[in-house]
């Protein structure tokens, strides 16, 4: 009975051998592990890892999404260098996916914090050509060590046309600067905690402070997000009329193949009579996108007198206020939240002794006697520099 032996009321445990296993005995929670044959054909190969990147569900038949759990630990027979390099290779060629380069119009959806202006595929070109003069781009895209040590050791900066964004773009580069996250399952670590700093006083202390359970709600005006999403509206560039761009071609066959030679007259522009395109619900795609009710995106919509705009290109129109909007309520949810302390509720210190970390080798931080645990993990140069500098700190005991 299968059901029965894998429920979690049943006390009986297995360790399975990789080679028996296979693919996961077909349950989504038994996926640790799976073995990749040297003479296996490329499908079989991509089956195994694809079933074994499946997220694990809870008793309630709901996705896990941790990434502490959600661990899958790879058999292959070369190298971990080589495999992956390779892996990353084929992800690359089959989804068109580049790691490590940067588009040009990778900028064009980002926001201007002081004046919630988008930058457009014009800035983001222009960003793109900022990056490239420094040095931190090739011509294809593709980063370049310059960038990585500028962004390793926190010295990256733009120029002040677009220093309002510095934090946006450097969130985007590190994105595509990092590669895919594999690691040698042989620099796995666990990390172990200090027993004698739990137990000091100074630790006891702080712990009295800090391990107070909170209750947090989130909490904003209505009235004052609907008038900062109709400034954000108000203030869009006009919206140019949709148009279709063709060209013509003749294609010729011959022995060789088949040719394409375009035509000598170029590249023909039509502009699309939107009178006689249907519309979308704008009301019901922006509720959908951004979860406000059709009533507030109404009001939002007259008050910014931009529906005129909707008509011209209404998918364009649509996707500019989707980013207006979103960006709007992120602002005001984090004004609006606030915590409530939740009476006779502390975290206990057994949390330390209970919950087991881990870690691989190039992704931890030694520490010295001050800190709880022997290393530090860390997922970013940022959080890397924050240990350092705490570390050196003669202030943090």
């Amino acid at each position: 009975n299968k059901e029965k032996l894998l429920s979690f009321s049943n006390p009986v445990r297995f360790i399975f051998s990789h080679s028996a296993l296979k693919e996961g005995w077909d349950n989504p929670n038994v996926f640790q592990i799976c073995s990749l044959r040297e003479m296996g054909s490329e499908r079989e190969r991509r089956q195994t890892l694809g079933r074994g990147l499946r997220l694990c569900v809870n008793q309630e038949g709901e996705r896990v999404r941790d990434d502490s759990i959600n661990i899958l630990t790879v058999v292959a027979s070369e190298n971990y260098e080589a495999y992956a390099e390779r892996l990353q290779s084929e992800i690359e060629s089959e989804t068109g996916i580049r790691f490590g380069i940067i588009e040009k119009d990778a900028f064009a959806h980002l926001i201007f914090s002081d004046s919630s202006q988008a930058v457009g595929i014009t800035g983001s070109h222009e960003i793109w050509s900022e990056l490239q003069t420094e040095g931190y781009l090739e011509k294809s895209g593709k980063i370049t060590k310059t960038l990585k040590e500028t962004l390793l050791d926190g010295t990256f900066a733009v120029s002040a046309k677009f220093l309002p964004l510095q934090e946006q773009i450097e969130a985007i580069l590190r994105k595509s600067a990092g590669r895919l996250n594999i690691n040698n399952a042989d620099e796995r670590k666990t990390i172990k905690y200090r027993k004698e700093i739990l137990n000091s006083p100074e630790f006891e202390a702080l712990w009295q402070r800090i391990s107070q359970k909170t209750l947090y709600r989130l909490a904003f005006d209505e009235d004052s997000l609907i008038k900062s999403c109709t400034k954000s509206l108000s203030e869009m560039q006009p919206v140019a009329k949709a148009m279709v761009s063709f060209s013509k071609a003749t294609i010729k066959q011959s022995q060789s193949g088949l040719g394409v030679e375009v035509q000598s007259n170029g590249t023909t522009s039509s502009v699309i009579d939107v009178a006689e395109q249907p519309l979308p619900d704008i009301l019901g795609v922006l509720q959908e996108k951004t979860g406000l009710t059709r009533r507030s995106l109404s009001r939002i919509l007259k008050e910014s007198e931009k529906l005129a705009d909707f008509a011209k290109n209404p998918q364009q129109f649509i996707s500019e206020a989707i980013t207006r909007i979103n960006y709007c309520k992120r602002l005001s949810i984090v004004d609006g939240i606030k915590y409530y302390p939740l009476k006779g509720e502390v975290y206990a210190q057994s949390l330390f002794m209970d919950k087991e970390l881990t870690g691989y080798a190039r992704n931890l931080f030694e520490t010295s006697s001050k800190s709880v645990y022997e290393y530090v993990p860390k997922d970013s140069e940022v959080e890397s520099r924050f240990a350092q500098e705490l570390e050196e700190q003669d202030e943090v005991k």
